[in-house]
């Protein structure tokens, strides 16, 4: 298997200081109202970028050496005023990325960002390949990718509807095996990725983030 990764992702562990739990990246249901609870997946898989970020580039100003669950909350409430989910939660990508750029921009900080579409008309649909290579520019920038799952398809262990956080990618050199390591509700899962490209009735997207001084669009 080839296999593309963050530099490291001990950097996303969360300590809850309080049931002296470990996490992995910001859980949606640390927000503090039910609609925030349910909706909140976008805004937690950007705060979870951001706080990468924020441990290898500096940005935003976070204490880079600790990551307690009361810091991530305060990160994840100060992002939803930026990336506030609408009725039908952040369905695009482009939602997502701008108004990421919305709250960079009023910390002060340009941000180079990409976006892949993965469309529900599969006789459209972009290759997988393709899909591999996005998500690996994105890791090879040791950033990790947000990924909108509009229909699971048949992978049992994925929400409908909901963000999560790619943080590594593995693949055979024929690329029929595609899997990635995702982020969910502060654990680690492993996803079929090809499974869900193959399956997903209504597609989806990824974005990812990192630093740059000056934006630059990658669409794939």
């Amino acid at each position: 298997m080839i296999v593309k990764a963050i530099s490291n992702l001990n950097l996303l562990k969360v300590f809850d200081e309080t049931t002296l739990k470990t996490y992995y990246g910001c859980n949606q249901e640390w927000y503090g109202t039910e609609r925030r609870r349910l909706s909140g997946c976008g805004p937690s898989a950007a705060a979870t970028i951001i706080c990468y970020l924020n441990h290898t580039r500096s940005v935003v100003g976070l204490r880079q050496s600790f990551n307690s669950k009361k810091s991530c909350l305060l990160l994840m409430e100060e992002v939803w005023e930026y990336v506030t989910p609408t009725s039908e939660g952040i369905s695009t990508t482009k939602m997502l990325f701008n108004a990421v750029l919305s709250y960079m921009k009023a910390k002060g900080f340009n941000v180079e960002y990409g976006f892949f579409d993965l469309t529900k008309d599969k006789s459209r649909r972009p290759a997988i390949l393709k899909v591999i290579n996005f998500i690996e520019e994105a890791l090879l920038k040791d950033t990790p990718v947000a990924f909108l799952n509009l229909c699971n398809g048949d992978v049992k262990n994925l929400d409908s509807w909901h963000w999560i956080t790619i943080v590594s990618l593995e693949y055979t050199e024929d690329r029929n095996n595609v899997f990635v390591t995702v982020l969910d509700r502060g654990q680690v899962k492993k996803i079929d990725l090809a499974l869900w490209y193959n399956t997903t009735m209504l597609g989806g997207g990824f974005v990812y983030f990192t630093t740059s001084s000056s934006v630059d669009v990658v669409k794939y």
